[in-house]
């Protein structure tokens, strides 16, 4: 089965949702998908029919009633909106990375090519909070796979890292070679910097993410799919796995109601849940 990206909205283009809806919106793009053999049509939507019912769009007639019709049947803007048989990329926006360090997964959709592979000493963080410190106290000047853990479903419900973003764009386009990998959550906007999320087992949970140290070479290759720390597998599994004070995600502002759900939450791949 086929895996293409159809779409070039911010980030991964300069387009908006509203320059997506213009073009055709998700009334093309689900026509394009069914008639791929992408989504099965024999569902029952909210709708009340199956994914059919989806390639008509609202629209009012001159009387002020609302009136179903055809959605695009071609793309009234290739720029933002592709047709299956012209994508914008053959492999999809998403990729799994598997490695020495567990699996992850990388938007590189809105990645330029010659940054799918980085390979760069680690700098390891426990918050994403001490990262921007090390920031602004002008400590990132060279190349360096950041490594954000004990930001797991376990650790502290894995929120959404949504600072580190523009503190690493910053340093990329300064010339460096930077890339992110973390335990922890992020949504669409991880952008343009190559970003492994997700990546399980979490340090909290015995990772091995938690036995990565400062000057570890680490390389995120997005093309083999591969996420290793180029370390000695002997000296690597002889280590012992770091340990963080989380109590400060144990109390206060209902954190106390959650404890139980942290402590038997699934990995992040499996969905984080608890049951």
């Amino acid at each position: 089965m086929s895996c293409r990206c159809l779409t070039r909205v911010y980030p991964n283009g300069l387009a908006d949702v509203n320059h997506f809806h213009a073009a055709g919106g998700m009334s093309f793009l689900i026509r394009e998908l069914l008639g791929a053999g992408l989504l099965h049509e024999d569902v029952k939507t909210v709708w009340g029919t199956g994914l059919a019912g989806y390639t008509v769009e609202p629209k009012i007639d001159d009387a002020g009633a609302i009136q179903w019709q055809e959605g695009a049947k071609t793309s009234l803007d290739e720029k933002v909106l592709a047709p299956f048989s012209k994508p914008f990329q053959a492999t999809g926006g998403l990729k799994v990375l598997e490695g020495n360090l567990g699996r992850s997964v990388i938007k590189v959709s809105a990645v330029k090519a010659d940054r799918h592979v980085i390979e760069a000493p680690a700098k390891v963080f426990h918050t994403q909070d001490a990262l921007l410190a090390a920031f602004k106290a002008g400590e990132l000047t060279e190349d360096f796979i950041a490594v954000i853990r004990f930001q797991g479903p376990r650790a502290n419900g894995m929120p959404e890292l949504h600072k580190l973003t523009p503190t690493l764009a910053v340093l990329q386009d300064r010339g460096l070679k930077v890339a992110l990998v973390t335990d922890g959550r992020m949504s669409g906007a991880s952008g343009k910097v190559p970003a492994a999320i997700h990546v399980t087992p979490e340090a909290a949970a015995g990772g091995a993410i938690g036995k990565v140290r400062d000057g570890d070479r680490v390389r995120l290759d997005a093309v083999a799919g591969t996420l290793e720390v180029l370390v000695d597998a002997a000296t690597f599994a002889a280590r012992e796995l770091a340990v963080a004070d989380l109590a400060g995600n144990e109390f206060g502002l209902g954190r106390e109601l959650f404890t139980m759900f942290r402590a038997n939450a699934a990995p992040a791949e499996l969905g984080a849940g608890v049951f």
